[in-house]
């Protein structure tokens, strides 16, 4: 590094502080709390990337200092440091100790004193100094050869303070700073100054007087008596207060600068730190700025080299010399829809090799032959990265897939289901140290992804059997993506005139409705405004505003819900907005999708989205067709057979998570109801209420149904009053009377948020795990999510694992029978297929037998089923 005779000192309790209150709280998926080390770290990156300097070195304060030993109620009244913040400071010094950045500190002495008595050694050591703090105490240290930045905004921004500057704005040389401090005092420290005197009568005072002490001398020529009666009595006040304000320069500090000179960081040290803490940005920004792989001669000389390819006969000799049971493969896409997408290119990773090819030139029968020879060999370990679109584009093509396959992407969600993503390149920093950076040949680009696929799957896979997920992993993820493939491929049919229809209804209900909103408030406006809505909600027609935005009255959903009741046309555009959505969203969203080939929208199942394990949907997403409104539940009128000789048949599971509840629970009396194929709301209501099952009202079952769903959702008194319309005391009430009479449900959730807290982390019935940071937060409302997540996760990630488990049950045993019988869609614990007329009955059989036997519980598991010609029209089955 080129000397530049440059020296920065941080005030690292001062900036840490800075950054804990600039950021909300972070967590790591372990729960340790990261704010103020990442801001701190992230601050600290920007100043040695803009000032390259020669030395650095952070001071911090230990313990009390020598002032309280001269006032005692110095920094008295000062709150606690955070429990949050207090184990932060470790982590920030194992960064620095990464980074190779000296860090000092003194028992006695505050990190100011630290900085005064190095700034003035540097001084004498010819070196320029630049003060980095929020703390603007430090402006008195400012010389012609020290510099002060300080904090301002949070820690985004910092001002420049040189002698000059603080001349022009004061008037003042820096040292006088002291004087100042002590004539108006300091409220953050307590030092008290003399009351009454602010920063402008000390500033005007010391500019008269030259120093607090000259001005003692000199009170009696002071033009204001009144000023002067005002100091009188503080005289020894105000010397007091300047000595507490004063920087110890002379600190019996040993230093060397040698100690100070900055190298440049420990990056194996530091990325490891990093990946600990999830500063995933951070690594990303340190590999790419200060260009760590080419630091790294040994990592560049274990890759191995790469041939690149342009022929299609050279692939396939390749592929069908290459011995080796695993093999890697990368494909990359000219878009992201993949039955539309143009392969161009493939690479190839071994244990002996790395290939890339590039495809422009190919023929689809040439592509297709590659497919073949990747997906199509028994025996064969292919590891991918997001195997289901792969699988897609090969099938598509018309390859039968034989090859084993396997998931970076996949194994990565289970080991973290809460990463922001799972792309490559961010794998390939937090396990393998490596960026993979952007290139422009496709044929590079897709042999380097290869070749990090290939060593990512040795450390998942390692990972994955030390967490005890392999299982999930091999006999459930995995093989669940060949069911989606296949699901995603075979796309389901949609009826366009139906929907064509119900978006005109919708339309002539829009326009209707808008006419009425206008009349009840007694003009025209834009409702999809929140401003002008706004507006004549609470200005207007005077509705209380019960929340406010920055910029402006709060109309959310919450909001007008609340409201509904208030005036008629809340609810007019409450029903509005329900309306525009099915429209926009439903209507119009379902024909722009529909693929004109196949007359068929192929949704895409993601199953690397929710922290849960359960799968979501996109393009369309299915999962949230609204249901709570007829219009809404009309939709699926719309989704029919391909054929007119074949049937939609739903296959539902009933009560699922309650069931999961009571056999995780092992409560008896839940047992039992289920046992018994009792109502679990009727048999819930009779054990709350009192009242035989059979004198349970509607009313009764209502209240317990809440109570039941509520439990499983971790709810408040305050939220089943809300649901329910009663008090909180009432809501109390149920919730004691139900655990009174499931105590068993009690004690599952009292053990199950222990737990969380003991091991950072929940589980579910196939061992698939969620970390819940929030569960360690010393803020009420963040930990109690936390401990909500703790009680549902188990519940509803058993849930996700059974239906998964269902789903390769039903579609191996459908296979197995020679069945014609598909299944098109998984919507939360419903599974629709399509069924021709002559195999219902067989089919039935097959899907409900394999669906309530897909897990064994300690209740039974039951699947309703019903049929019909669309998606809404369905008969039950008996």
């Amino acid at each position: 590094m080129k000397s530049n005779n440059k020296l920065i000192i941080l005030d690292g309790n001062s900036l840490a502080h800075r950054a804990f209150y600039a950021l909300p709280l972070l967590t790591n998926r372990k729960g340790v709390f990261t704010n103020a080390a990442y801001g701190f770290t992230t601050m600290l990156l920007k100043i040695l990337k803009a000032e390259r300097p020669e030395y650095v070195v952070v001071a911090f304060d230990k313990g009390k200092t020598f002032r309280h030993e001269q006032f005692e109620a110095y920094k008295g009244h000062r709150k606690a440091t955070p429990q949050e913040l207090k184990p932060q400071f470790p982590l920030i010094w194992q960064i620095l100790d990464a980074l190779r950045i000296a860090a000092v500190q003194l028992e006695g002495y505050e990190a100011d004193d630290l900085i005064g008595t190095i700034a003035r050694k540097a001084e004498q050591a010819g070196l320029m100094t630049m003060i980095v703090t929020g703390d603007r105490d430090a402006l008195q240290l400012v010389t012609a050869r020290t510099k002060a930045l300080i904090t301002r905004k949070g820690i985004s921004n910092l001002d420049v303070f040189d002698r000059t500057i603080i001349q022009e704005k004061y008037g003042l040389e820096p040292l006088q700073l002291r004087d100042v401090k002590g004539l108006m005092g300091d409220a953050s420290d307590n030092i008290p100054g003399i009351p009454g005197i602010g920063e402008k009568t000390a500033v005007k005072l010391v500019q008269e007087f030259g120093s607090i002490e000259n001005l003692l001398k000199n009170l009696d020529g002071l033009s204001n008596r009144k000023m002067a009666e005002k100091i009188q009595p503080y005289r020894e006040q105000a010397l007091l207060s300047k000595e507490l304000g004063t920087i110890n320069c002379a600190v019996p500090l040993e230093i060397e600068f040698d100690l100070f000179r900055w190298q440049g960081p420990d990056y194996s040290a530091l990325l490891e730190i990093f990946k600990e803490l999830e500063f995933n940005s951070l690594l990303k920004d340190v590999l790419a700025e200060m260009k760590v792989g080419a630091a790294e001669p040994e990592a560049k000389a274990a890759e191995l080299k790469v041939t690149y390819l342009s022929e299609c006969r050279e692939m396939l000799r390749l592929l069908e010399n290459i011995k080796d049971e695993k093999i890697s493969c990368y494909l990359a896409l000219d878009q992201r829809d993949y039955l539309k997408a143009e392969i161009l290119a493939i690479g190839v990773a071994w244990a002996g090799g790395n290939v890339g090819l590039n495809c422009g030139s190919l023929h689809a029968s040439e592509i297709r032959e590659i497919l073949t020879a990747l997906f199509g060999k028994h025996q064969q370990q292919l590891v991918t990265h997001d195997l289901k679109s792969c699988l897609v584009l090969a099938k598509k093509r018309g390859v039968e897939i034989k090859a084993r396959g396997r998931d970076t992407m996949l194994a990565a969600y289970l080991l973290n289901p809460s990463a922001p993503n799972y792309e490559l390149p961010t794998l390939s920093l937090e396990y393998l140290n490596k960026p993979l950076v952007p290139v422009e040949q496709p044929e590079e680009e897709v042999a380097r992804a290869a070749q990090v696929i290939f060593k990512l799957d040795t450390i998942l896979d390692k990972k994955l059997n030390e967490t005890g997920m392999d299982k999930l992993y091999t006999d459930v993820e995995l093989p669940l993506e060949e069911v989606l493939a296949l699901m995603e491929l075979q796309g389901v049919k949609l009826d366009k005139e139906q929907l064509l229809s119900m978006g005109q209804e919708l339309a002539q209900g829009i326009e209707s409705l808008t006419a009425e909103i206008y009349e009840l408030a007694g003009e025209e406006f834009n409702i999809n405004s929140p401003k002008q809505l706004g507006v004549i909600l609470f200005e207007k027609l005077g509705l209380p505003p019960l929340k406010k935005t920055k910029t402006g009255y709060s109309t959310n959903a919450e909001v007008l819900e609340e409201l509904a009741e208030r005036h008629e046309v809340v609810a007019k555009i409450l029903e509005y907005r329900q309306l525009v959505k099915l429209k926009s969203t439903y209507i119009d969203g379902l024909l722009a999708l529909i693929n004109p080939e196949t007359g068929k929208v192929h949704t895409t199942f993601n199953q690397t989205i929710t922290a849960t394990g359960r799968l979501s949907s996109t393009e369309p997403n299915l999962q949230n067709i609204p249901i709570r409104l007829e219009a809404g539940r009309r939709l699926r009128k719309a989704f029919i057979p391909s054929t007119p000789d074949h049937l939609l048949l739903a296959a539902d599971y009933s009560q699922i998570e309650l069931r999961v509840l009571a056999h995780i629970a092992g409560d008896p009396g839940l047992k039992d109801a289920f046992i018994k194929d009792q109502d679990i709301h009727t048999r819930t209501a009779s054990e709350v209420f009192g009242v035989p099952m059979d004198e349970v009202t509607k009313d009764m079952r209502r209240r317990a149904k809440a109570v039941n769903f509520g439990i499983v959702y971790g709810i408040s008194d305050f939220g089943l009053s809300r649901d329910l319309g009663i008090s909180r005391k009432e809501a109390q009430e149920y919730i004691a009377l139900y655990f009174s009479r499931y105590p068993g449900v009690k004690k599952y959730i009292e053990e199950v948020i222990f737990h969380a807290r003991e091991q950072g982390y929940v589980t579910t019935v196939l061992n698939r795990r969620r970390y819940l940071p929030d569960i360690f937060s010393s803020n009420r409302n963040i930990r109690g999510f936390g401990e909500r997540a703790a009680m549902n996760t188990p519940i509803q990630g058993s849930a996700a694992d059974i239906i998964k488990l269902a789903m390769l049950k039903v579609h191996q045993q459908l296979a197995e029978a020679g069945l014609k019988t598909v299944m098109l869609l998984q919507v939360h614990d419903e599974l629709i297929f399509e069924v021709p007329k002559n195999e219902l009955e067989k089919a039935q059989a097959i899907i409900q037998q394999a669906m309530e036997n897909a897990y064994e519980l300690q209740v039974p598991l039951k699947v309703d089923m019903k049929v019909g010609a669309n998606w809404y029209d369905m008969e039950v089955l008996a």
